[in-house]
């Protein structure tokens, strides 16, 4: 499949960092993605959960299929010599496959094309099954053997919970703040995550290379 297809995609999304609350990639004087993490090694590590509502690549549809994307960073994120394993829904036909990796590993353009020059190494796409679920303001995925990760947005003065808008640079409308809920771990390819307490976020998203 052709990486230069048109493509976008609408749904929802929600990452867990290693990072203590708040995380400075997104909260620093020093611009997005340029400050130090603040986990205990400085290094970031982060599953990126997504649910497509809707979504085309070309003439493929991608409705309803879930993406896992596991990134860490030795040090500050802009840095690079990024490393990231991504995650397939397996209910995903072959196009749909090709699809999903071109949009998430960033040969596809779109936002996550712009984060390309950072990965240093990709450690593999495996093609799994997904379970993501929204419940309010709670997210949560969880891969068999790989991962379980859920995030609760935080309250706020008012209840309804804590936005960020301009604060990520992939998602710069309707962020809001939450936390990783207990026991939010990612195992695999020879690493182990439990960001129980850590930063976290959630938001609808619309993307597209266009």
């Amino acid at each position: 499949m052709a990486d230069n297809l048109s493509w976008q995609i609408s749904g929802d999304y929600f990452e867990n960092c290693s990072c203590t609350v708040v995380c400075p990639c997104t909260f620093s004087p020093l611009g997005p993605l340029m400050a130090q993490p603040t986990s205990a090694d400085g290094s970031c590590e982060v599953p990126l959960a997504f649910h497509i509502d809707s979504g085309r690549y070309g003439d493929v549809s991608l409705d309803g299929l879930n993406v896992v994307a596991a990134l860490r960073t030795p040090g500050v994120m802009s840095a690079g010599n990024a490393s990231v394993a991504l995650y397939i829904d397996d209910r995903a036909d072959e196009p749909q496959q090709q699809a999903l990796t071109a949009i998430f590993s960033g040969a596809g353009g779109g936002p996550m094309g712009a984060l390309a020059p950072l990965i240093g190494e990709v450690l593999g796409v495996k093609v799994v099954p997904i379970q993501y679920s929204i419940e309010g303001k709670r997210r949560s995925v969880e891969v068999p053997n790989v991962m379980t990760v859920a995030v609760a947005s935080m309250p706020g003065l008012t209840g309804e919970g804590i936005s960020a808008d301009g604060a990520h640079p992939l998602f710069p409308t309707g962020l809001m703040m939450a936390v990783g809920e207990e026991d939010s771990v990612y195992e695999d390819y020879g690493m182990r995550w439990d960001n129980t307490g850590k930063n976290a976020h959630h938001a609808a998203f619309t993307w597209s290379n266009n």
